[in-house]
């Protein structure tokens, strides 16, 4: 396991060798991206920038896509995996973010994580990428090889 020390020393050289280090995912604000981002598991970031600007034409609100009917939302991104139970979660976050946080994506880890369609990888993204937290997203990839640099248990 690396210390405090050389942990800092680790994200310090990865700044330095990935200084224009960005989300690929499209986005104009919080509520794209956690949705982009819900929409990105088991799929292509580009088939996600393919589909999601028509999605967020149809619905370019928190508050549009709340009141969506969960079949509109399959018909916009349905060429995408798993999306009837992608669509239903896009609709679910929508009206939790509307209903309980006042139409504004929430800039906490619990908060995101309580969202439909939303774990901790994805929280980590929006809390990185919208809020310029410190936060990693890790993906079964990156804990394979943090545990096999020590980075991690």
């Amino acid at each position: 396991m690396l210390t405090r020390a050389q942990l800092n020393e680790v994200s310090e050289t990865m700044r330095r060798m990935f200084p224009d280090a960005h989300c690929e995912l499209t986005h104009r604000n919080p509520f794209e991206l956690v949705v982009a981002v819900a929409l990105s598991a088991q799929a292509t970031d580009a088939l996600v920038n393919r589909v999601t600007p028509g999605l967020f034409e149809a619905f370019p609100t928190v508050e549009a896509m709340a009141a969506a009917d969960v079949s509109e939302i399959e018909s916009l991104i349905k060429r995408i995996g798993l999306y009837r139970n992608k669509a239903k979660n896009v609709k679910a976050l929508s009206m939790q973010i509307v209903e309980q946080h006042g139409g504004i994506v929430p800039d906490d880890r619990a908060s995101l994580e309580a969202l439909p369609g939303v774990g901790r990888k994805t929280a980590n993204v929006v809390l990185s990428v919208a809020f310029h937290e410190p936060a990693f997203a890790v993906d079964t990839h990156v804990e394979r090889v943090s545990k096999r640099l020590g980075i991690c248990r």
